[in-house]
């Protein structure tokens, strides 16, 4: 066994910063993304475009996501997952992982989530300060100096900080892979009068659809047939089957939006900014004049990851 040069605490290259969204749906760095599911082998696959070799396991990424946890410090799946994006953002750096490598982790929580979870979610990272284990079969030697958590949502308008800084309210809508965060800024400041996450995530919509889908149609569907009929894709689905899909789509939004107005907020008297993978699925039926105020679509979808980077530069 190779011992590890991070046993003496002491790291051989400077910090680098790595960013991870550990999304329901997704897992996103600021230059990968892929699906939040784990597939646990007792050799070496096969097959497997990356490989993790960790505690005498072997891990691959797998299109079936991992089901919905609110708390994904329970087990080490996120762990895992967390590691492949790392490894990957390594791997770019063109770093030399046989040295110990000295990463700043940077990580985020849904806002209504943050002031009960961050604690424990910084600690789950920090027990893992050091770190080795093998990808794609070469040593990856991790010293994790420092973990930040920050909330998402917020963190996906850091580019834009400054910008908002000209509306007297703002107010960011992140539909993710299970919640809707909503947050509002106020001259560019966090506003917590108006903070909440709520269960109205891309996976809640798929429940529901394949459901009823199956139920009328007697069809099973899986996540991608959705998507594609929703981005308006090559669908092999017939045609009164996708008519059900967007008429479910667009009855969700509509629930959203009033959802939105039970807590007193009408979105035409905001700027909103919409940010997430959600957002940008369902943007063809959320943009209503009726409905919406001055607002834009964040497109990249990696925004919460590439916002973790910038709130660290800007020493927040």
């Amino acid at each position: 066994m190779i011992q590890s040069p991070c046993l003496s605490g002491t790291a051989v290259t400077e910090s680098l910063l790595v960013p991870v969204d550990t999304g329901n749906k997704q897992i996103k760095t600021p230059r990968h993304i892929f699906t939040a599911g784990l597939t646990c082998h007792d050799s070496y696959p096969p097959f497997g475009k990356d490989v993790i070799q960790y505690k005498g396991k072997y891990y691959t990424l797998s299109d079936q996501r991992v089901p919905y946890m609110r708390d994904k410090t329970a087990d080490e799946r996120y762990f895992i997952l967390s590691l492949f994006g790392i490894a990957c953002e390594l791997r770019d750096a063109g770093l030399d992982t046989e040295e110990c490598v000295n990463i700043v982790l940077l990580l985020g929580l849904p806002p209504a989530h943050f002031g009960t979870q961050e604690e424990r979610y910084r600690s789950y990272f920090h027990e893992y300060s050091q770190i080795d284990f093998r990808f794609n079969d070469r040593p990856v030697f991790l010293f994790i100096s420092e973990v930040r958590v920050y909330p998402q949502a917020y963190a996906a308008v850091a580019p834009m900080i400054f910008q908002l800084q000209g509306y007297s309210k703002a107010l960011v809508v992140d539909i993710g892979g299970y919640t809707a965060d909503i947050l509002k800024i106020s001259s560019g400041m966090l506003d917590l009068s108006v903070c909440d996450s709520l269960e109205y995530g891309t996976i809640n919509f798929y429940n529901l659809a394949i459901k009823r889908i199956n139920s009328t149609f007697d069809l099973l569907l899986d996540e991608n047939d959705i998507d594609t009929v929703l981005r308006g894709g090559n669908s092999l689905l017939e045609e009164p089957v996708a008519m059900q899909i967007t008429k479910m789509a667009r009855e969700f939004v509509e629930d959203f939006f009033n959802r939105l107005r039970e807590q007193g907020i009408d979105l035409k008297t905001y700027y909103t900014v919409f940010v997430g993978g959600g957002s940008i699925l369902f943007r063809p039926l959320i943009e209503s004049p009726d409905k919406l105020g001055r607002c834009t679509f964040v497109e990249e979808i990696k925004s919460n990851a590439i916002g973790y980077q910038r709130l660290y530069q800007l020493g927040l």
